[in-house]
């Protein structure tokens, strides 16, 4: 069964000129170590970003929460698989959030899709609860 669905647009542009302004005061608040790894092996560091930024909201939005009832950007972190297929971890807040919204007997699985085409990034997630224990 869906719980939740999110999506979210950013500006690659905007994102950059974050980056140009507030520089790693803007990066540490927001992203993970993973995921400030992978931007920075990446040409399009902001691109990389951005995906990540959209990804975020749309998680938030998933949850039903947004990000104004106490959840923290870093506790929804992006991370690759060895595919290339994206995937959503949650800590903290927002793994609290996802564990009150899943139905006894089930578990939470996140979805997570990222593209762009410059100017643009966006972000999908869908959390799905299926029956049974979570899989390792």
């Amino acid at each position: 069964m869906i719980l939740g669905i999110g999506t979210d647009l950013a500006n690659i542009d905007r994102i950059q000129g974050t980056l140009h302004r507030f520089g790693d005061r803007f990066r540490h608040r927001v992203f993970t170590d993973t995921e400030l790894a992978k931007a920075a092996r990446r040409a399009d560091e902001a691109g990389t970003l951005a995906k990540r930024w959209a990804a975020k909201e749309a998680c938030s939005k998933a949850l039903g929460t947004g990000l104004a009832m106490g959840i923290s950007w870093r506790d929804m972190a992006v991370a690759n698989l060895a595919s290339g297929q994206p995937v959503m971890a949650l800590t903290g807040w927002a793994a609290d959030r996802l564990a009150a919204m899943t139905p006894p007997g089930h578990h939470a699985v996140v979805h997570v899709t990222l593209t762009d085409d410059h100017p643009w990034a966006q972000a999908f997630v869908v959390i799905e609860a299926r029956p049974g224990p979570a899989q390792p």
